[in-house]
């Protein structure tokens, strides 16, 4: 995928994740972008995983599929970045 495709599904899937997830989340656009395209990857990767059973990075497309995988991906990359920054603000 171009720059501008990993740009626009990282908004949408960024945008949808933090609309789903309970609580709030901060970062703006920027982090918005950043945290769906962290998503398309994690959600890739978990998908390449499951299906084949080795492990491999991925991308997720412009499609209904990798709209939802790449927002599944980034309600993880949620999960876990609010359990790493707990964890070091204590």
């Amino acid at each position: 995928m171009n720059l501008l495709a990993w740009i626009v599904l990282g908004l949408v899937a960024g945008a949808i994740a933090k609309a789903i997830y309970p609580g709030h989340q901060g970062g703006g656009i920027l982090g918005t972008i950043l945290l769906g395209i962290i998503g398309a990857f994690v959600g890739g990767s978990l998908g390449v995983f499951f299906s084949t059973g080795r492990f491999a990075l991925a991308a997720s497309t412009l499609s209904l599929t990798g709209i939802l995988v790449a927002v599944l991906g980034a309600i993880i990359a949620i999960f876990l970045w609010n359990a790493l920054s707990r964890r070091s603000a204590l």
